[in-house]
């Protein structure tokens, strides 16, 4: 199993997580609901921030 993660591509990681984060968003804290508070948009807006960024570096750290 830990083989897998090692063979995955740095880039690949990051959107998986990205993904399975923003599914717990959804789930657990309601972001898409009718009645999203500041706080739960703000969240969402740091997760896409740093994934962003993490994806910028693992697409140059893929590159080398």
């Amino acid at each position: 199993m830990t083989k897998i993660f090692f063979r995955m591509r740095k880039t690949t990681l990051t959107i998986i997580i990205y993904a399975l984060g923003m599914i717990f968003c959804a789930l657990v804290l309601g972001i898409w609901d009718a009645e999203t508070s500041i706080i739960n948009a703000s969240i969402a807006l740091i997760w896409t921030t740093i994934f962003l960024i993490a994806l910028f570096y693992a697409g140059k750290y893929d590159q080398e």
